[in-house]
């Protein structure tokens, strides 16, 4: 047997056995936005960001990342963006209503209270899931962004995915 960075390979032939350190190695969160205008192709924006596990890291994205997406967005889109969000508890934040009232270029909607149905990004993370981590083994945190990157990379040059996500909610663009 061969060892190579905490993994345990067995020789050719053999079953192999792969072992690795019970400490978590930190999490990775992902936030999109699904972008839909009238006339134009569906786009897809993301953003991961990977948390390390030591103690005062942050666990998840916070009103500032989120601010930080929708000023890319903003530059990448070029024009004034609605946003339409679910009720996780930063997209309800006091910091964000203030910026967005301090800026005309952008406007938010919330999703009623629970209603996943209603929210194409959902659809973005059913695709990811069944398509490019389903029946996956990682063998690392970076291994697993670095599938997660390739799938939405995939999804984002597929913008026919994309128009079925906003059609799987039964919404619609109207200009």
């Amino acid at each position: 047997m061969t060892s190579h960075r905490g993994r345990t390979w067995a020789p050719k032939g053999k079953t192999p056995v792969v072992r690795f350190n019970g400490a978590s190695r930190g999490r990775v969160t992902l936030a999109a936005l699904a972008c839909y205008k009238p006339g134009e192709r569906s786009r897809l924006i993301y953003r991961p960001r990977i948390q390390g596990h030591h103690l005062g890291a942050q666990r998840g994205f916070t009103w500032q990342n989120y601010r930080d997406l929708l000023v890319r967005a903003h530059l990448q889109l070029g024009g004034p963006i609605v946003v339409i969000w679910d009720n996780l508890n930063v997209h309800r934040s006091a910091a964000i209503r203030d910026y967005a009232a301090e800026h005309d270029w952008l406007s938010i909607i919330q999703l009623p209270s629970y209603a996943p149905d209603l929210n194409p990004v959902e659809g973005i993370w059913s695709l990811l899931r069944r398509a490019v981590t389903a029946n996956t083994v990682f063998a690392s945190r970076d291994h697993l962004v670095q599938t997660i990157r390739s799938g939405l990379r995939r999804i984002q040059y597929t913008p026919p995915l994309i128009d079925g996500c906003l059609d799987s909610t039964g919404l619609s663009i109207t200009t």
